[in-house]
């Protein structure tokens, strides 16, 4: 079996944990995790003033060998998410072609202003729901309907991260994981 293959959207302006939480949880679980950035700059940096280098920029990318698509949230980085004709053009293709698209936080709203999110249900942080354009809005932390996986924020990122490693590898390879790193859900 090949190993699974996904590219996680950076822009300056992202949430730290959102996407380092995510990318951390996918490579331990054996997902190849190519961090990319919108622009041509080889860094971005975090809301919180954290500089990362980037795998790649998105011209370096052949978004078609990948299984799945992640964009985090964070301010200003969703909202350079959604201006990016480069990003519109990769999700749409990746979601016609059926592969996982995935937002946390803010993000999601950037799906719903591609129409991803027609007559599906999913999450975002509450300020943002109001973006969820044609979604039945959910409270829950991680919501997967079809092929889109949406999450409502930092306080969900371990969440998403597992739910998106359940579904890329097994629920097996998900339960390695959480007991590998102790792994305990509170009540």
């Amino acid at each position: 079996m090949k190993m699974k293959k996904t590219v996680m959207l950076f822009a300056e302006g992202f949430e730290t944990v959102e996407a380092l939480m995510v990318v951390d949880l996918l490579r331990r679980g054996g997902v190849e995790v190519t961090m990319t950035s919108i622009t041509e700059e080889e860094t971005v940096t975090s809301a919180q003033n954290v500089t990362i280098q980037m795998d790649a920029t998105m011209g370096e990318v052949d978004f078609e060998q990948y299984d799945a698509v992640i964009l985090p949230g964070g301010m200003p980085g969703t909202i350079h998410l959604g201006e990016s004709e480069a990003v519109k053009k990769t999700v749409l293709a990746m979601n016609e072609a059926g592969k996982l698209v995935a937002a946390i936080c803010a993000a999601p709203g950037v799906l719903g202003k591609y129409g991803l999110l027609q007559g599906k249900n999913a999450c975002s942080f509450p300020d943002h729901e109001v973006n969820l354009t044609g979604a039945y809005v959910s409270r829950e932390p991680v919501v997967v309907d079809g092929n889109i996986v949406t999450s409502r924020g930092l306080g969900t990122a371990m969440e998403f991260g597992f739910k998106l490693l359940e579904l890329l590898e097994s629920k097996e390879k998900e339960e390695e994981i959480k007991e590998a790193i102790i792994y305990q859900k509170l009540a």
